[in-house]
């Protein structure tokens, strides 16, 4: 393992990083605490703002291009935000069952699915963590 491909990447990338890292661990908590405490409401708003960084610090990545500048991944960003919003609406309005389904997709697809690609040789995060 060796964080000089990290160290030297794009500002983008080392908040990107960062921040998904942080929000993979908090969610994982979250997964598994108690819902409903003052503490599960902290902690989730402390996640919602690190995965609102985390996809919106996607836009500053252009490492893959498909369209333009634009990648796969974008659409994954937007989907993410608007889910994001959608989950906290959910929360707000009563709709329990609707944030818990929201936010787990989240938590798996958008954080732990789109974060297994970054481990795919070739990619920064793979250099990481197999030298």
């Amino acid at each position: 393992m060796t964080l000089e491909p990290l160290l030297a990447a794009s500002p983008a990338i080392q908040i990107h990083t960062a921040t998904a890292l942080a929000a993979l661990a908090l969610g994982t908590v979250q997964v598994m605490r108690p819902k409903g405490s003052g503490a599960h409401k902290r902690m989730g708003w402390l996640w919602v703002a690190l995965m609102a960084v985390v996809a919106l610090s996607s836009f500053g990545i252009h490492e893959l291009r498909l369209w333009g500048p634009w990648s796969p991944i974008h659409i994954l960003s937007v989907i993410t935000l608007v889910g994001l919003w959608g989950a906290v609406r959910a929360v707000r309005q009563g709709r329990i069952l609707d944030h818990r389904r929201i936010m787990m997709k989240l938590f798996w697809l958008a954080l732990i699915g789109a974060g297994a690609f970054t481990l795919v040789p070739g990619r920064l995060l793979h250099q990481v963590v197999f030298g």
